[in-house]
């Protein structure tokens, strides 16, 4: 996620049950940490399953102080009884020594029964899987009469969902008696198997109090056995870096500089011929950081833009409508700025309703003049300083000291024409690009294809009404000639899009002219016009040769949105990763397939240790599947490559594998890394059960969880890989 929240806080109440509140959803900084869920959902209640008095200390205030305050606040807190939490700055209700609550109440009348269970695990929130549940406490119940269970039935289910034969050998090596794990063996731990060698004393403390659910144990500075499980099971151990959850790259490099998440026909949620526009494909789209989106617009009744795909069957929405829902989520997922890129249909009448509406809607989040009032631009500014800015992306007529001397002059109703060669060779779409002229092997023959060429290009006039053409300031469209063309006479502010397969050619022919191409202008690329499923190419190609703007149909799901995906967790999830240097450098002689002194070779051991409650087989009655795990690397060519685990047989509860993964990355900058979790229903035939993505850069050294998503691309809470991981 991005590094601003998006305003979700919790309360405790006087009986400590988490209550989400969601308030205004506004850009509030930097994110905060939330009160973690052992310090919160295990307050006091769970003193009958772990045995002992639970820790009730609340670390949010913790957070935001200096290392030497926080560290004075710990030692007081690991060693201050609980009715003087306050004194140390925690403040929080204050706690009786043996607070039975959930448990006891659960079982006042001895027994619970399935339902029971299962809201008891809520409470305690436990995540788990329904079918594995009902597997369990079947299970449990088999062993006596009745369909009911105990305290200790549910301390064994809650062993079975929770603790894991891998999590006891790891914390049974370093405890000194088999059951609590003191502070000095912990920083050992986090320095020898976590590879954190930054780790200090302090740290382990901070974990301790953090997520020791015992007071007894946290006051004495030790970790037990749930504290460790909790530890293992919160994001400081996933495979992904926890300090890339957070913006941490370089944001004051030109616009140019940077990959940016984009996405294709934003509005359908469907296919491109009769499915449904929708809002909802603008709203999801930003949530997941999304900072460039695309609106077709049209005439639409009662001079009302409308946008659609055009001479199809989608459905219609106000244009209205979408600068509505564009202006309440623009920036809860991220604070860099969102760039509109229009395909402009619309007749100049309609052209200046758009551009009153953008006006009037976006305010002062609309960018309508340059960067401090700077007309001679030689270079782009950085996301750093357009924050909170939208940006129009559209046909421009004029420069911006034209723009800049008309702005308090009243021209409405006033159009200019622009002249803009088509050819017939081009994608299916309106921002297709031709082909650059080629040599060939004969006069006779290069006379033959001009020939050709004059016939096939044809000479479009667009009418730009002025209103909607001096919104335009930092990404203006600008027809694709030629990389020579574009070298010559293209502005730094001009972008260009090209279609999915002009791109092929170029990237093949023309590679090196087109990775320096992209060091200079933002460049676009988009599906070709045949996917009419809404299908989606391989956005690896693009981003190795440098395009920022690699748009995809987000509403199809697959493992190209997956890469996509993953990619963009990088830098917090803002939709903004810094382009490798030698993908910025306009004199990069580096190639995707000939990366030469680029190349940062490093050597990858991945050892797969086992699952936890990854999804059942849809083929399965009841908890079973016969999963495998598949990790690939995806980058430049050299470094495609897949690896397959074994088969474990009909277990999907807590399946084993012990194997080991070697991979040589030669550009580990452009990489990522994909774990997909399968189940093999036969020889020829699988079925996907889940997968995560994340940069090769991103990831985490030592024993890490690595967290699934699921066929719908939402997140698996309960189903996990258990992973070791070793570079260099």
């Amino acid at each position: 996620m991005a590094s601003q929240h998006f305003g979700v806080s919790f309360h405790v109440s006087p009986s400590f049950t988490i209550i989400p509140s969601f308030h205004a959803m506004e850009p509030q900084g930097p994110k905060k940490e939330f009160l973690p869920s052992c310090c919160v959902g295990l307050v006091a209640q769970c003193s009958w399953l772990f045995g002992g008095t639970c820790c009730g200390t609340n670390i949010s205030c913790l957070t935001n102080s200096s290392p030497h305050s926080r560290a004075e606040t710990l030692r007081q807190a690991a060693k201050t009884p609980q009715e003087d939490m306050a004194t140390v700055g925690c403040k929080r209700p204050a706690l009786p020594h043996t607070a039975p609550a959930w448990g006891t109440n659960d079982f006042k009348t001895g027994n619970i029964d399935f339902e029971g269970c299962m809201r008891l695990l809520e409470k305690l929130q436990i995540p788990f899987d329904d079918d594995h549940f009902k597997h369990i406490f079947k299970k449990t119940t088999d062993k006596h009469t009745g369909d009911v269970i105990g305290m200790d039935d549910f301390k064994a289910i809650y062993r079975a969902l929770v603790h894991r034969p891998e999590y006891e050998d790891l914390f049974r090596a370093y405890s000194t008696d088999g059951k609590i794990l003191p502070d000095s063996q912990l920083l050992k731990f986090l320095v020898k198997e976590q590879f954190q060698t930054d780790a200090n004393d302090i740290t382990a403390l901070e974990i301790i109090m953090k997520y020791e659910p015992i007071d007894e144990v946290r006051k004495k500075r030790q970790l037990s056995f749930e504290g460790f499980i909790k530890y293992m099971n919160s994001e400081e151990c996933s495979v992904f870096k926890s300090q890339h959850r957070a913006v941490y790259q370089d944001m004051t490099q030109p616009l140019c500089d940077y990959f940016i998440s984009s996405s294709h026909n934003t509005y359908l949620i469907s296919d491109q011929l009769i499915g449904p526009s929708h809002l909802w494909g603008y709203t999801s789209a930003l949530l997941k950081g999304c900072r460039c989106l695309e609106i077709d617009c049209w005439d639409g009744n009662n001079n009302e833009p409308i946008v659609y795909h055009g001479h199809t069957l989608t459905s219609r929405i106000p244009f209205r409508s979408v600068i509505h829902v564009i202006e309440k989520y623009a920036f809860l997922s991220s604070v860099y700025p969102l760039v509109l890129s229009l395909e402009n249909h619309c007749s100049p009448k309609q052209q200046e309703v758009m551009a009153e509406q953008l006006k009037d809607i976006l305010g002062e989040k609309l960018l309508s003049l340059p960067v401090g009032g700077e007309v001679d631009i030689s270079q782009l500014p950085s996301p750093e300083a357009l924050k909170f800015k939208v940006l129009i992306k559209n046909k421009k007529v004029g420069t911006l000291e034209q723009s800049l001397m008309r702005i308090d002059d009243d021209y409405y109703g006033e159009i200019e024409e622009l002249s803009e060669a088509r050819s017939d060779d081009e994608d299916t779409d309106t921002s297709s690009s031709t082909l650059p002229p080629q040599q060939s092997r004969s006069p006779s023959k290069r006379k033959g294809e001009l020939r050709s060429s004059q016939k096939n290009t044809k000479v479009k006039r667009l009418k730009i009404a002025l209103a909607l053409s001096d919104l335009v300031i930092y990404t203006k469209s600008q027809k694709f000639v030629s990389f020579e063309h574009s070298l010559q006479h293209q502005k730094c502010y001009e972008n260009n899009s090209i279609g999915e397969s002009l791109a092929r050619k170029l990237a093949r022919t023309s590679v090196k002219e087109f990775i320096s191409h992209t060091t200079r202008f933002i460049t676009r690329i988009y599906p070709k016009g045949s996917r009419m499923t809404s299908s989606n190419y391989n956005p690896m190609d693009f981003w190795n040769i440098g395009c920022q703007m690699v748009a995809l149909n987000f509403q199809t799901l697959g493992i190209q949105m997956e890469l996509q995906d993953g990619k963009f967790l990088d830098n917090g999830g803002c939709g903004y990763v810094l382009k490798p240097e030698f993908l910025r450098d306009r004199n990069t002689r580096f190639t995707p397939r000939n990366v030469g002194p680029y190349s940062k070779p490093m050597s990858l051991s991945v050892r797969l240790i086992s699952g936890h409650q990854l999804p059942p087989s849809s083929m399965s009655k009841t908890n079973k599947a016969d999963p495998m795990v598949l990790i690939e690397i995806h980058g430049v060519p050299e470094d495609q490559t897949k690896k397959k685990s074994r088969i474990v047989k009909s277990n999907a509860l807590s399946p084993k594998w012990n194997e080991t993964f070697s991979f040589n990355i030669q550009v580990p900058e452009l990489a990522l890394i994909r774990f997909c979790v399968e189940d093999e229903i036969s020889v020829v035939n699988k079925e996907f059960l889940g997968q995560y993505t994340l940069p090769v850069t991103s990831l985490n050294t030592g024993y890490r969880n690595v967290p699934l998503i699921g066929k719908d691309g939402v997140k698996l809470e309960s189903a996990s890989l258990f992973v070791h991981v070793w570079f260099y």
